[in-house]
């Protein structure tokens, strides 16, 4: 099955698919530093870097005739974010980009379209753009399934729920994909190989500290003997002492008030913010890590754009491009590429 990927971001959904055997042909992203992350891992893939909006099927001549497309993506996620209580509404213009991936697949009609958001999406005035969009693709000819999946349940080393709508011009109804895990896996096993950073690590590529310990990092490991990546914001002496405060599993809560004194109110700070990961269990969402001061498990620094990355699932041979702080945001915002591939692998087997 061929693919176009529509608001691609650094590669995530593409990079689960390809390990699911689907051949993406086309990308669209239109932030550069994401879009040359993209060409830089996927050279088979056409990326048009350019606005959705100027996008049209006469841009993918390279698509094969009479054979299935499949259109996947999911529009820029922020105005739906339960964690985002100011522009969580109808007014929020990027809430309307759905509408650009409605005119796409009604322009491509492909066999297959999988939308992808966050789950707040279903909660966001009241469910009405969940709604508009479930309805639209039905509108369009589509059998619509959707669910909810944890990306912790599909190997992921990360408790991160999202949201996918399934479009089938078949007439199939999907349901969602079994888990691929019977346990799920943990902090530890994700990063134990990687090196030992200092605050404001700037060595890109170093070699690993250790072998590979789990499944899971041998997986990402694939015998490289080093990898990219090795990143990690300079935080200032007062940040480092909040750290320090935080135990395995605490958030801000546990840092002393005389060291909180720059917040108007901490009692309003988000769960997430100082959070320390455990080493026993999966990451809590990684997201834009750097902002929120997640905490790695052993060490009093925030994790690195490769560590990020393994808890997102990509793998270590996975580069990505820009300034530290671009990266971050392109790893945050990817969807988990091992739940991207169990989505894909269960349509696959419908055809």
């Amino acid at each position: 099955m061929q693919a176009v990927d529509i608001f691609s971001g650094a590669g995530g959904m593409s990079v689960g698919a390809c390990q699911a055997g689907v051949d993406v042909r086309y990308a669209v992203e239109y932030d550069i530093h994401a879009a040359t992350t993209y060409i830089n891992n996927h050279p088979q893939t056409i990326m048009l870097n350019e606005d959705i909006k100027k996008i049209t099927v006469r841009d993918m001549p390279n698509l094969i005739a009479n054979e299935p497309i499949v259109l996947f993506g999911g529009p820029p996620c922020q105005g739906f974010s339960t964690s985002n209580q100011k522009t969580r509404n109808i007014t929020n213009e990027k809430n309307w980009l759905f509408l650009e991936y409605l005119r796409v697949a009604r322009e491509l009609a492909p066999e297959w379209i999988v939308f992808e958001n966050v789950k707040g999406l279903k909660e966001t005035e009241g469910g009405i753009f969940l709604k508009d969009i479930q309805k639209s693709f039905e509108d369009l000819g589509y059998m619509v399934s959707t669910f909810t999946l944890n990306a912790a349940d599909f190997g992921v080393p990360q408790r991160r729920e999202r949201l996918f709508v399934i479009g089938s011009k078949s007439g199939i109804r999907v349901s969602p994909p079994q888990k691929t895990t019977q346990s799920q896996i943990t902090v530890e096993q994700a990063l134990h190989d990687l090196p030992l950073l200092e605050n404001g690590a700037t060595l890109d590529s170093l070699q690993y500290r250790c072998i590979p310990d789990s499944a899971f990092a041998e997986a990402m490991r694939s015998n490289n003997l080093h990898c990219t990546g090795h990143l990690v914001t300079r935080n200032s002496p007062l940040i480092i002492e909040r750290y320090s405060h935080v135990p395995q599993g605490g958030n801000w809560e546990n840092i002393p008030e005389n060291l909180m004194l720059n917040y108007a109110d901490r009692s309003r700070c988000h769960t997430g913010i100082y959070h320390r990961l455990s080493h026993d269990k999966p990451s809590i969402v990684v997201g834009n890590f750097r902002k929120n001061m997640l905490i790695h498990p052993w060490q009093d620094r925030g994790l690195s754009v490769r560590e990020a990355a393994r808890l997102q699932s990509f793998p270590d041979n996975y580069n990505f491009s820009g300034s530290i702080g671009f990266q971050q945001q392109q790893v945050g915002n990817a969807v988990p590429p091992l739940l991207a591939k169990a989505v894909f692998e269960s349509i696959l087997n419908y055809n």
